[in-house]
């Protein structure tokens, strides 16, 4: 290796060698442009490499093209598979809405209860056809401002009926689940603040996806806190992967539990809890106003509090 070094040194130094090579290079690979097209496509297949150069490698180690996390994904229990949305029903709520060129937010979503909600479910009356109703009650899914207080009272005082903020999760997974600028304790306080600047009667909203690995006793006290800040609705859902560059599930919880969950907060009892972002008591006075608790519910499932 020294000797190979020292040989091109000699040859950076010598001004005649290195004329020498420049020319003969040169005058050995006499440059033609290409004439036509054709023969330029030709010049460029030649010269440029072939798949055969990169499937050569020097290495048995296999590659993969898998995003995100190698963890198998688990698979689905009975109780999340659907049946396919069909239906007198839905069939003619669906075809209106074509002919109007609306959207819902149903679909966009890719909401699965979807099928449910406009067949008409237990009660036999479609979801989308609350729409065209005279009476509605306006909820509105608000996001945190960043903490921006005074965003928080003009919506509160807006007329809207349920003010909606979603912690998302329990307040141990927040940095992991959660946008990096979004926190527990923020949401919190914009849920208590927008009861305060509300009307009397508004209700205040928020919903927890659950299955990112949160544990049963993270759960209710994140229930605890929630109604201590005093949010009147809460609901749980199954958290499903939307696609391979998100967060994997990390458990499917039974019904059972979802259910366990739901009659817990309905039936809350009177505590006095301590709330540090203000570091003030705040008394609940009773359970949730209500509590949709499933597999399958999403943040306005069945909204008919």
């Amino acid at each position: 290796m020294h000797s190979r070094f020292k040989s091109l040194s000699r040859t950076l130094i010598n001004p005649n060698l290195l004329s020498s090579i420049s020319v003969r290079t040169f005058s050995s690979q006499q440059f033609q442009q290409p004439q036509t097209l054709t023969e330029l496509r030709h010049r460029l297949a030649a010269d440029s490499p072939t798949l055969t150069d990169f499937v050569r490698l020097q290495s048995d180690e296999e590659y993969s093209v898998e995003v995100g996390t190698k963890k198998k994904p688990l698979p689905k229990p009975k109780w999340m598979k659907e049946s396919i949305p069909g239906g007198e029903k839905y069939t003619h709520i669906k075809k209106k809405l074509r002919e109007l060129k609306l959207h819902t937010v149903c679909e966009e979503a890719k909401c699965p209860n979807l099928g449910e909600c406009w067949s008409g479910g237990e009660t036999g009356t479609a979801t989308a056809t609350i729409m065209i109703l005279v009476i509605l009650v306006l909820e509105v899914a608000v996001p945190d401002f960043r903490g921006d207080v005074s965003c928080v009272e003009k919506v509160a005082k807006s007329g809207l009926d349920v003010f909606a903020h979603n912690i998302e999760t329990v307040e141990e997974l927040q940095s992991s689940v959660r946008d990096h600028r979004a926190n527990f304790k923020q949401s919190l306080e914009v849920l208590m603040r927008a009861k305060d600047y509300a009307p009397a009667g508004t209700l205040t909203k928020t919903s927890v996806m659950l299955g990112c690995g949160e544990t049963p006793d993270q759960v209710v006290n994140t229930m605890e806190k929630a109604r201590a800040a005093g949010v009147d609705v809460m609901t749980f859902g199954q958290y499903m992967r939307p696609s391979k560059r998100h967060m994997p599930v990390s458990e499917y919880i039974t019904p059972e539990a979802f259910e366990k969950y739901r009659l817990l907060g309905m039936e809350m009892a009177k505590t006095i809890l301590e709330f540090t972002v203000q570091v003030e008591l705040v008394t609940a006075a009773r359970g949730f106003r209500y509590v949709a608790s499933g597999p399958m519910v999403r943040s306005s499932y069945k909204a008919d509090y």
